[in-house]
């Protein structure tokens, strides 16, 4: 089978292996906009009533830049190297307008780090709600009122993607509920129940590119579940992505394979590994891709159409930390 690729082959014991008996309390997982940010995006968002220019092409001013250096600092320590996820909020109910809210959301995550385009057509804020699309024909889960599964974000992309956003303008009439578990405390538990499989998952597998594709490149890429840096972990995973790239390559997946990703299912299955909460609007949850798994349950949504579960997707590259003198 080749050189085998670099594998973390050891137990990890600090916060970022978290499960639902050893993560900090639920209020911590809560970060509120300091005032002195809040004034300064109430400038921002009087410039961009008067602005006719898309959002996307607004800038972080350099004072409310300043202003979060210190203020974000928490929020990206927990997404790095705490438990990979936080929920901003604070902002009053009917500051903003749901546009000047995805105002507010754009700035603050370029505080956190550097928009990355969604798909081929370049989109940076991604609007997810049904539209009762179908993923059996293509669409993509977060146009769906389907529940995903656990994945991580942009699993067929050829770099990998370190923070996801999710603005909540909208909840669901019922159920759309946020699931997150660490990848830390997953490769912990295939690590001390079935070893075997994770040689299988460092080694590639087809992704379907869900139409992600420019004229004369492939409809799949080829990479593993699993990276180690000697750092860093890194997941790339949703299984009907993987299933549905085999099928398009016409490769059909091996048994060690499909062994290995049942073995992978049953583990993010667990409750004891997952937390779990509803977005509400005005939130602004960010995780870290890179080993953070996430999954959204199933929903019903209200009738009336001005009423409907709505929330604003972005993507995010981190930000280099500058090099020391």
């Amino acid at each position: 089978m080749g050189t085998s690729p670099p594998m973390l082959r050891e137990q990890v014991n600090d916060r970022r292996a978290w499960t639902a008996r050893t993560i900090d309390d639920p209020a911590s997982w809560y970060y509120p906009l300091p005032a002195s940010c809040l004034s300064l995006l109430d400038q921002a968002v009087r410039s961009h009533r008067d602005d006719p220019r898309p959002v996307t092409e607004s800038r972080l001013p350099g004072e409310l830049a300043a202003a979060w250096s210190g203020g974000v600092a928490p929020a990206l320590d927990a997404l790095d190297s705490g438990r990979g996820f936080a929920i901003l909020d604070g902002v009053p109910p009917g500051r903003y307008s749901p546009p000047e809210m995805q105002a507010v959301y754009w700035l603050v995550g370029q505080a956190l780090g550097r928009p990355f385009e969604q798909n081929v057509q370049g989109t940076l804020l991604y609007d997810v709600r049904d539209y009762g699309q179908d993923v059996a024909r293509g669409a993509r889960f977060s146009v769906t009122s389907a529940e995903s599964s656990f994945h991580t974000d942009n699993s067929f992309g050829q770099t990998a993607l370190d923070y996801v956003g999710l603005l909540c303008l909208k909840a669901a009439r019922s159920g759309g509920l946020s699931q997150v578990l660490s990848g830390y405390a997953v490769h912990n538990a295939l690590r001390q129940s079935h070893p075997d499989v994770l040689e299988v998952l460092y080694r590639p597998f087809h992704i379907d590119r869900r139409g992600g594709t420019r004229p004369g490149e492939p409809p799949t890429v080829q990479l593993p579940v699993l990276q180690w840096d000697g750092t860093d972990l890194t997941f790339r995973y949703l299984r009907y992505w993987i299933a549905a790239g085999h099928q398009k390559a016409g490769q059909p997946l091996t048994p060690a394979q499909v062994r290995a990703l049942d073995v992978l299912d049953g583990v993010l299955q667990r409750p004891d590994l997952r937390v779990e909460f509803h977005l509400q609007p005005g939130h602004m949850f960010f995780i870290n891709n890179r080993w953070i798994l996430h999954n959204r349950t199933a929903f019903e949504d209200h009738e009336e159409p001005q009423r409907r579960r709505h929330l604003v997707r972005l993507w995010l590259r981190r930000r280099e930390k500058p090099s020391a003198v």
